[in-house]
């Protein structure tokens, strides 16, 4: 049965404003010091957060992983110094007055932007404005999905969300909130910051929507309240949780920089250290007569006991998790040596079946085909498209649509919001025991950017799906032509990009973007049929190290040709035509230029060897110079593509064997 909310902590005659201007007071003084911050919001909130941290939200501090915490996501990371009071009063491990004075410090826990990893209780960066509300929508998905898969004795909790004015402008925000309203996250709460001020100055300048009816127009319930009032945030908190049929807005009326006397209400509050003299007087003003950095040992022994408040209620969660079969836990904590083992099979099966097939096809066929052998062995894949679900070939057979009311499946229709599916992954991701993956075409990786840039920053292990990988596409013409989109993804760090060539690659890099570990994926797969390469079964995962020799001349090498995904065939059949006039050329297959950079540099001087080399893929040359060495050249593209049949365009382009042939003659006749 659902468990009750932990009782609201006893402050020992502490009283609520006392804890709430301990978190004003650690604001000021931290951004002060750094001279550098946004003390406005934390000042602003702090009456809401006080209300939602003593009574309301359920956690330990002394175990930020329990599982079935509720998760709480700042979106409006500029305040940051609001979550990292709250994790220092409350006692998280790790996060003491050191690292609030050292704020925005190098190395320090408590970066400008709340950042994933660097202190517990960060569930998710933030900083990006929206994308945090976006986050927190995928972990309110994760939430729901786990309690279908497990009941609502093991998982069942609340999302909350602080958001700011400048969250709620954000177009993702659009795409998170009627994705939420849509799918009925009713334990999903936003606590909407309603100051009135940006940074320019009142957000009349900018904007005049009422955000109560958009909400509501979103399918969410939605409410005012006086942000400090205590007992009147604590009112709308327990009316959301008796209401759990949608998810709730509570528009928090609040004064940014409250307490300051001439900046409080003003923009000035917003991104500046108040001064000196604004925080005497603001100290003053609040009651608050203790040095910078100093929490009298009443008013911290009351946070701590509200850090507290949930130990009783994690131990008894505890006790029911361990009399669970060990079976029923391992799929929510998913070992990594089970799921390795699990891959090696369905991996290995996929393999053999590609290698056995004869007919041309899409790479994005072959990418179905290999989830049609994942999703039964990984019970934690969670697939979706951006409303392409047809052309990107994520959903197999024996996959449920996960809808309103019912989350026993395991396939979203995220419709048409590439950017908040993209950030809802990273939530999935965020929350535990799921791998999310979700489509749409390589080109519209623009519309999702912000939220790919954050799964590479969080180390998340999260896979995108990007179909249509060129301008092999054909008639949709530039608009849906990726050229530069390959370049700009391989320039960021701590993402593998992979473009596998045929039905076997597919398989292998489906095997490595899924596997145990911290790297985002992008597979770049193709719309139009290409020839199967690899026809002979190999045990070894060749992909894994990003290039390998995929055709070798008998005794010398003339020159080499390096290709990714369908200019790997085209590479091949150019080889054979210059073996027919002597020419000794080597194919080697690139799919991932991030692992082959982490091979040892004999591994990498042995692939690419000491001939000439051409570097043929339909994408701009940008990244490619790191492989071709002096005198190399690249046959590609150096603008956007046209509208007409594949074929055409890349014979139009100049992406053809032919020229591939003559290339190499050249290259080949200066070189001797």
């Amino acid at each position: 049965m659902p468990r009750s909310q932990p009782a609201a902590a006893d402050s020992a005659g502490v009283s609520h404003a006392e804890m709430a201007n301990a978190i004003r007071a650690l604001a000021m003084d931290a951004v002060e010091n750094a001279k550098s911050g946004h003390p406005g919001m934390p000042m602003g909130m702090a009456d809401v957060a006080t209300v939602l941290f003593t009574r309301f939200l359920r956690y330990d501090a002394a175990d930020p992983e329990w599982p079935n915490r509720d998760r709480f996501v700042l979106s409006a990371g500029h305040g940051s110094m609001l979550l990292y009071a709250l994790l220092y009063l409350t006692g998280y491990p790790g996060m003491d007055i050191d690292e609030i004075k050292r704020f925005r410090q190098l190395g320090s826990k408590t970066a400008g932007h709340p950042e994933h990893g660097h202190a517990p209780g960060i569930e998710t960066t933030t900083g990006p404005l929206g994308q945090g509300l976006a986050t927190a929508v995928g972990m309110a998905i994760a939430e729901r999905i786990w309690n279908a898969r497990l009941g609502a004795d093991v998982i069942q909790h609340h999302t909350y969300v602080i958001a700011g004015d400048g969250c709620l402008m954000e177009g993702i925000s659009q795409e998170a909130i009627t994705l939420a309203g849509h799918l009925g996250l009713g334990r999903l709460i936003v606590l909407f910051d309603d100051n009135g001020i940006s940074i320019d100055g009142p957000t009349a300048l900018s904007t005049s929507e009422d955000q109560i009816r958009r909400f509501e127009a979103a399918g969410w319930n939605a409410a005012s309240v006086d942000g400090h009032d205590p007992a009147a945030v604590a009112a709308a908190i327990s009316r959301a949780h008796a209401d759990t049929s949608r998810p709730w807005l509570l528009a928090c009326k609040t004064v940014i920089g409250f307490g300051a006397p001439k900046k409080q209400g003003t923009a000035s509050t917003h991104g500046s250290p108040l001064g000196a003299d604004e925080i005497t007087a603001a100290r003053e003003r609040l009651g608050w007569p203790y040095p910078p950095f100093e929490v009298p040992e009443p008013v911290l022994s009351a946070w701590r006991a509200a850090g507290r408040r949930g130990a009783g209620e994690r131990a008894q969660w505890q006790a029911r998790w361990e009399a669970l079969d060990g079976g029923v836990r391992a799929r929510f904590e998913h070992p990594a040596g089970a799921v390795r083992e699990a891959l090696r099979g369905a991996i290995d099966e996929a393999k053999r079946k590609a290698a056995a097939e004869t007919a041309r096809r899409a790479i994005r066929q072959w990418s179905e085909l290999a989830l049609e052998h994942l999703v039964p062995v990984l019970p934690g894949l969670i697939g979706g498209s951006a409303d392409l679900t047809g052309s990107n070939n994520t959903k197999t057979r024996s996959q449920a649509v996960i809808g309103k009311g019912d989350f026993s499946g395991s396939y979203i229709h995220y419709g048409i919001r590439e950017h908040g599916m993209a950030a809802a992954m990273n939530g999935l991701a965020l929350y535990g025991g799921l791998i999310p993956y979700g489509g749409t075409f390589l080109v519209f990786t623009d519309y999702c950017r912000p939220a790919i840039r954050l799964s590479a920053l969080m180390r998340q292990r999260v896979v995108y799906v990007m179909t249509h990988d060129s301008i092999g596409l054909g008639e949709d013409g530039p608009t849906h032509q990726p050229i530069e989109h390959l370049a700009s993804l391989r320039a960021m760090p701590d993402l593998n990009v992979m473009r596998p060539a045929d039905g076997v690659e597919t398989a292998e890099c489906w095997e490595l973007a899924v596997e145990p570990g911290d790297t985002p994926t992008i597979l770049a797969l193709t719309r139009q049929a290409v020839p199967n390469l690899r026809t002979t079964h190999t045990d070894e995962n060749l992909c894994a190290r990003g290039a390998y020799v995929l055709r070798e001349p008998e005794g010398r090498r003339d020159v080499t040709l390096l290709a990714t995904g369908s200019e790997v065939g085209l590479a091949v059949e150019a080889a054979e035509a210059l073996a027919r006039e002597g020419i000794a050329a080597a194919v080697v297959s690139m799919p991932c230029f991030e692992l082959f950079r982490q091979e040892p540099e004999s591994y990498r001087l042995a692939v690419l060897g000491e001939a000439p080399r051409i570097g043929i893929e339909a994408a701009v040359a940008q990244g490619w110079h790191e492989w071709l060495g002096d005198g190399g050249v690249f046959v590609g593209l150096s603008g956007f593509g046209a509208s007409a049949p594949a074929p055409a365009l890349f014979q139009h382009f100049g992406l053809t064997g032919d020229r591939v042939v003559e290339t190499a003659r050249t290259i080949v006749a200066k070189s001797g």
